[in-house]
């Protein structure tokens, strides 16, 4: 990739032939320090007037790769012409001879495109997300952020050419605009595209602790200290109870839950089955007075149920905890409004189907104990029978609800069933 970075850049492609003679360090250092000011002085202050972008008097090939996404950036939904790439490449040209003040002016003007670039990416752009904590809301970040990040990872040329301040569905979708372009996509698939590339714009790269949700897919995946560190099945939101795009943080583990049967399912499921000469007990369930904290349970002779069928009277019931229990051995939660959550599940069958659309919201997990033992830092200890035994996480971790329905083809691009109508 580097290889083809320098064929399309002759200006880089120079700086990397025959080695020359690098300036002396402190010459180099004063140079940046005299050329710098406002927030990229303040970055190479704090790291010695060490570089980014320079190594051994010649400009590195991740001037390319930045050169490279900058001209590309429509497909960010930005004006290449904002970066003043042409200006970029009289710079490396002029820094090709050695001399320490044309390196530190070449060096500090892709300091400062670069943290325009990314502060622009990383602006959130018409996709509607949920925000159950106010905190993960996008906020466009400082210079000195996107540079301090840069020079975090040890390998900044990995860093570059995979776009490490993006999510990798970011990356991805970007990667694939680029391909269905390129293959005449046409007009109405590069809208969805975009549609799908502003959902992803929103999620944190992977050097932030998270969780990803894809509704489309049925996917969630979750990441930390810079990679992803897993993934699994799902099962999400049916379309006539669509899980939203959402965004909180993890904050407890619930074992042995109960499961407390939404009103809708108790007029039509629970209801039939009670009038058909089922009982409660036979269910596992139990109805309760109110949704305080100290209800009271309800005798059978208390309840309606013609009524509660016919939606005049409403009772809250809840299933036991137990290993048939629809929550199954844990849930997580994060305090939202909408009441999503995730959380075990005993319907196996549910998660080997390839559209997975078949819940009433929340999400229904593969693998329960694995993420737990991830969130947990340890195996979730479920030996106790005791109901509702709240754990709290020993991090608060952010969870992104999205959708995303963008795959790549041969041919360039195709889209999953948009079952939730938001493509439209």
């Amino acid at each position: 990739m580097l290889a083809s970075l320098a064929a399309a850049f002759p200006a880089v492609a120079h700086a990397q032939a025959a080695p020359k003679a690098a300036p002396a360090v402190d010459a180099f250092a004063a140079a940046l320090r005299d050329e710098a000011d406002g927030a990229v002085k303040r970055f190479y202050a704090e790291r010695g007037y060490r570089p980014l972008w320079v190594r051994g008097g010649q400009i590195e090939p991740q001037a390319g790769a930045l050169l490279g996404r900058i001209e590309s950036a429509e497909l960010d939904g930005l004006k290449p012409s904002s970066y003043r790439t042409g200006r970029l490449r009289e710079l490396i040209g002029e820094a090709r001879g050695g001399d320490a003040r044309a390196l530190a002016r070449a060096e500090i003007a892709l300091s400062e495109s670069f943290a325009r670039y990314v502060r622009d990416m990383r602006t959130p752009g018409k996709a509607k997300m949920i925000y159950a904590d106010a905190s993960l809301k996008p906020k466009k970040p400082s210079v000195e952020t996107v540079l301090r990040a840069a020079a975090f990872p040890k390998d900044f040329g990995a860093y570059m050419s995979g776009m490490g301040w993006m999510s990798e569905h970011y990356v991805r979708l970007r990667n694939l605009a680029g391909h269905a372009r390129a293959k005449s996509a046409t007009r109405e698939q590069m809208a969805r595209l975009r549609l799908n590339l502003d959902r992803a714009r929103i999620l944190p790269g992977p050097h932030v602790y998270h969780i990803v949700v894809d509704a489309s897919s049925g996917q969630l995946y979750y990441y930390g200290s810079g990679k992803r560190v897993g993934s699994m099945k799902v099962v999400v939101g049916a379309p006539e109870t669509q899980t939203p795009m959402l965004a909180g943080k993890l904050q407890w583990a619930i074992l042995n839950p109960y499961w407390n049967v939404p009103d809708y399912l108790v007029r039509n499921s629970i209801a039939p089955k009670v009038l058909g000469g089922r009982s409660l007990a036979s269910l596992r369930m139990e109805a309760l007075s109110d949704w305080g904290p100290n209800p009271r349970p309800l005798a059978a002779s208390e309840i309606d149920w013609p009524a509660v069928a016919a939606g005049r009277q409403e009772v809250r019931l809840r299933e036991l905890p137990g290993g048939a229990n629809s929550m199954g051995k844990v849930k997580f939660l994060f305090p939202n409004k909408e009441g999503i959550y995730l959380h075990d599940t005993p319907e196996r069958a549910l998660l080997k189907q390839e559209a997975r659309h078949l819940s009433n919201g929340c999400i229904r997990l593969e693998n329960a104990a694995e993420l737990g033992r991830w969130l947990m830092q340890r195996p979730i200890d479920t030996k106790s029978k005791a109901p509702e035994q709240a754990v709290p996480l020993p991090a608060q971790v952010p969870v992104y609800l999205t959708y995303i329905t963008a795959v790549a083809t041969e041919r360039g691009v195709a889209f999953r069933p948009d079952v939730y109508g938001r493509d439209g």
